[in-house]
């Protein structure tokens, strides 16, 4: 941001999009650690409490996964997830070097745009790939019992399992790098503040088009 750009505040982040994020990032938070106590990491709940809230709570997640998908088609917001290599470059530089410096991001969200190209990619990767394949191998770890009724029991148990705690991992490690990413806003909780009122500071007049082609707002 030059010197004579200015910030305002936009309301950025509808009522839905507020919930589902802090109502996944519950869920998720309550898989992983049940997940990890089930594996014999911990006792906290105990085994028989730990694998009924874990299932408990994957079936809540299949729902309200389903729910998102819906909402993101019927409004159209699938858009702002798809991938584009435009100023790819300059934000993998920005968080390569750039962050450490102190220097402004090279991207201004605004309501149509509201995620950079790595953001965008990371996002599409985990909805459409790393989510997909967790709840599959949930679901058949949940059903194992059905599985030589379904003619599935050429599947082994072990091996679904190992994928299954595998992208648990790959999600933990998601999460601790998201967290991180919330302390880069304007301030060190703006993106949290913005996730919990809608509102979030962007450079005044920002648009689409500014976003996309304009280098001289870097």
């Amino acid at each position: 941001m030059n010197a004579r750009e200015r910030l305002v505040t936009i309301y950025l982040y509808t009522r839905f999009e507020r919930f589902w994020h802090w109502v996944q990032a519950a869920l998720i938070l309550t898989l992983i650690l049940t997940g990890l106590e089930i594996h014999g990491t911990f006792t906290l709940l105990g085994f028989d409490r730990a694998v009924e809230i874990h299932n408990f709570v994957g079936v809540s997640w299949l729902i309200l996964f389903v729910f998102i998908v819906f909402w993101l088609l019927t409004t159209g917001e699938w858009k702002q997830y798809i991938p584009t290599s435009k100023r790819m470059y300059d934000v993998v530089c920005h968080y390569s070097i750039g962050i450490f410096q102190g220097k402004p991001h090279p991207i201004q969200k605004c309501v149509d745009r509201k995620h950079n190209p790595v953001q965008r990619l990371v996002y599409l990767t985990i909805a459409a790939i790393l989510l997909p394949i967790q709840m599959v191998t949930g679901l058949l770890y949940f059903t194992y019992n059905h599985w030589e009724a379904w003619g599935i029991d050429f599947l082994g148990l072990a091996g679904v399992a190992s994928v299954h705690m595998i992208m648990a991992f790959f999600l933990l490690a998601y999460l601790v790098v998201h967290l991180y990413m919330t302390t880069t806003g304007h301030t060190l909780s703006s993106h949290i503040a913005a996730m919990w009122t809608g509102r979030d500071l962007v450079v005044e007049g920002t648009t689409v088009e500014d976003w996309e082609r304009a280098k001289d707002k870097t």
